[in-house]
């Protein structure tokens, strides 16, 4: 539910640091700032250094539909870049974002002449890849109130608060689902398992859902 790339993150530290000259900013974003627009074109890849964002589509009917939440090391805006290509989705800051900013020609001079980078690209997209079959079937073997709550536990873990519009949105439904759902949730109160007892706690499920 929430994708990270230590690795690339440590590269990306290196190469500054060894490549001071090279053209690449750290920039800050704050919560809810959109820093890639679906339909435009792409001028910067981003590396995400700190904080959390939501990568999602925005339908014709007005609903958007989240993707994932990535969080350290991870990248976005490369899928555009390398296939020249208006962005095929929006990335949003949930918590305050801390970036590396490479422009799109840096960025492609990187795949052609460091096979480090390359070869941490090309891993980062097979692992999409496996994540993105792997939540298909999640959805397809668990219930929807077990996703929700595993959507519960990601904020209690990374002290960290997604609205209902945005847990709605990744799990595919309605709000009045959700809340649906989650009153269904409170009303059996039967998922006390080790993976979900710390966020079951009477006290601490309140707090979580005092902001919904």
């Amino acid at each position: 539910m929430l994708r990270t790339n230590l690795t690339f993150l440590s590269f990306i530290e290196r190469f500054c640091t060894e490549n001071k000259e090279a053209d690449i900013t750290l920039k800050s974003f704050k919560a809810g700032y959109k820093f890639i627009e679906q339909g435009e074109k792409i001028s910067n890849i981003y590396i995400i250094k700190d904080g959390i964002s939501k990568c999602f589509i925005s339908e014709e009917n007005g609903k958007d539909f989240i993707i994932e939440f990535l969080g350290k090391g991870e990248v976005v805006g490369e899928l555009e870049a390398l296939k020249k290509i208006t962005c095929l989705c929006n990335v949003a800051a949930i918590s305050d974002v801390t970036a590396y900013v490479i422009p799109h020609h840096l960025f492609l001079s990187l795949i052609n002449k460091n096979s480090e980078f390359t070869i941490l690209l090309l891993q980062e997209l097979s692992t999409r890849i496996i994540q993105t079959s792997t939540r298909a079937s999640f959805q397809q073997l668990y219930t929807l109130e077990y996703a929700l709550l595993k959507l519960l536990k990601l904020q209690a873990d990374e002290h960290i608060s997604i609205s209902k519009e945005d847990m709605a949105a990744y799990l595919g439904i309605s709000v009045r689902s959700f809340n649906r759902s989650l009153k269904q949730i409170i009303t059996k109160g039967d998922f006390n398992t080790s993976e979900f007892k710390n966020i079951l706690q009477v006290a601490h499920m309140k707090k979580l859902l005092s902001n919904l």
